[in-house]
Formats: C-alpha cells, sequence, structure tokens
C-alpha cells in the first residue's frame, strides 16, 4: 500500500470514528482546503522578505500543523472524489513540463504563455 493511500486510510478511520463523513461533501472539503491554506498564507501575511526564513524557522510547528490540515483535506477530497493523487500529481508534473520547457523557462518567471 502506498503511504499516499496509508494516510488517507488514517484519515478515513479518523473521520468514520467521529462520524463526520455526514459532514464531509465536496463542496466543504473543497472549502476547508482552502482556508486551511489561507492560514498557512497568515504566517508570511505583512512580513518583509528578509523577514520570511526567520518566521518560518521560529514558526515552524505551527505552519507545519496547518499544511497538515491542508494535507488532511487534500487527502481526503482526492479520495471522496475518486482521484488517485499520485498520477495526479505525476500527470501534472508532465503537463508542467511541457508548459515550461527547460530551454524557455530556466530561470524566469514567466507564465508559460508568456515565454
Amino acid at each position: 500500500m502506498s503511504e499516499i493511500k496509508e494516510l488517507t486510510e488514517k484519515i478515513k478511520k479518523f473521520r468514520d470514528e467521529r462520524d463526520w463523513e455526514q459532514f464531509h461533501n465536496h463542496k466543504d472539503m473543497a472549502l476547508s482546503l482552502v482556508l486551511e491554506a489561507a492560514e498557512v498564507l497568515e504566517h508570511f501575511q505583512w512580513k518583509k522578505p528578509e523577514e520570511v526564513d526567520a518566521h518560518a524557522q521560529t514558526a515552524k510547528e505551527e505552519i507545519a500543523d496547518e499544511l497538515g490540515d491542508v494535507a488532511f483535506y487534500l487527502f481526503e477530497l482526492a479520495d471522496n472524489l475518486g482521484i488517485d493523487l499520485r498520477k495526479a500529481l505525476e500527470n501534472k508534473i508532465e503537463k508542467n513540463a511541457l508548459k515550461y520547457p527547460i530551454e524557455k523557462a530556466k530561470g524566469t518567471i514567466k507564465k508559460y504563455n508568456k515565454l
């Protein structure tokens, strides 16, 4: 069993033991995913570029908790939708490699349609 599948099973067990599946519809999972991602962002909001690295170190545990929340909802939403997260990520990496060929994209932040 893959690590992603194992983690997804732990998430589902946690959810099911609390009888929360009834609340975990696609909309609310997607909404929760974005809200938790925003909580990650809050750690960096209003920080000067030179302050970001230091804050990331001092708040590492809190940021890790928020990233865990993001992963929780991401894994569960993917499972609920029948999406193999590993395959989805592998496919996206392949698509991005085509959109951003090394010879055009290396060292630039331009979007693919501006290369």
